[in-house]
């Protein structure tokens, strides 16, 4: 199975963000999306998830050899700051997910079972979701793709906030599901996306470009790649990938806290990007 987006045009007003993107995303694999402040990342996401409309081109998945229009319902999408129904238990929310997408699922378990799977403490399930952590949270919504196995799932900046254990729990629950589905993981953190992903993306000046095998791992990769992305853009944001060395000090033992400030400082925040309305219960 393949995510086929071809020549996909975004654009807002006068600023052209996406202009003619094409790239085959396989099942099996993640890919980390990476680029500049502004590039354009989250307006893709938004894109191929129906949250936003694009102006040109298409998004399609691939089975068999046949092409399918990608519906709603086969997207994952995990927001960097999750989205969740607060006047909720984590019981009434695990619950009330299961009942409405009952039909689409296998091999249905109990409530409890499915917060093993996020390691989510039962105790928590009785609280409501407004008291969770950042990364409680950001399990309930790896959860709902547990559960309802879209084969597409889109991860916005999924690890931002989080500390330490949250965080490596975080990697290694996606290592485990993506032989059965596409991943696609956008991030400012070169260091994070070596240590996730088994394929690196560029969104830069609008296009799509994969990074060939030999360069990704060749050891001055971070090099090549500042050359690859110092071409000006028309955009008047710094590089964030040197936040490599606090992602270290974060997986390493630092805080959450500690981690959030850092990305507060590096301001990453995709700038020229509209918001759109988005509804709490969809994954």
């Amino acid at each position: 199975m393949e995510l086929l987006i071809e020549k996909i045009e975004k654009g807002f007003d006068e600023k052209k963000v996406l202009k003619g993107g094409s790239f085959v995303f396989e099942k099996g694999k993640i890919y980390g999306l990476l680029g500049r402040n502004g590039a354009g990342k989250t307006t893709l996401f938004n894109c191929i998830s129906g949250e936003m409309e694009y102006d040109g081109g298409s998004v399609k998945l691939v089975d068999d050899g046949k092409e399918y229009p990608l519906e709603y319902e086969q997207i994952g999408y995990a927001f960097s700051t999750p989205i969740l129904p607060e006047f909720l238990t984590g019981y009434e929310f695990i619950k009330f997910f299961i009942d409405i997408n009952k039909k689409r699922i296998d091999n249905l378990k109990s409530v409890e079972e499915y917060a093993d799977m996020v390691c989510l403490a039962r105790d928590d399930l009785d609280r409501l979701i407004k008291g969770y952590s950042h990364g409680m949270k950001n399990k309930l919504q790896m959860l709902c793709m547990l559960i309802s196995k879209p084969p597409v799932i889109l991860l916005d900046e999924p690890l931002t906030s989080l500390d330490v254990v949250a965080a490596h729990e975080m990697k290694e629950l996606l290592k485990s599901m993506k032989k059965d589905h596409i991943i696609i993981f956008s991030t400012h953190i070169l260091q994070l996306a070596r240590d996730l992903c088994d394929d690196i993306v560029l969104l830069h000046r609008g296009v799509l470009e994969g990074v060939d095998e030999a360069t990704y791992h060749s050891k001055d990769f971070e090099d090549k790649l500042m050359v690859m992305l110092s071409e000006d853009d028309g955009s008047d944001n710094e590089v964030a990938f040197n936040n490599a060395d606090q992602y270290n000090n974060t997986v390493s033992g630092g805080s959450s806290e500690q981690y959030n400030n850092t990305v507060s400082d590096e301001n990453i925040s995709e700038e020229n990007e509209e918001e759109t309305d988005i509804d709490p219960y969809e994954f």
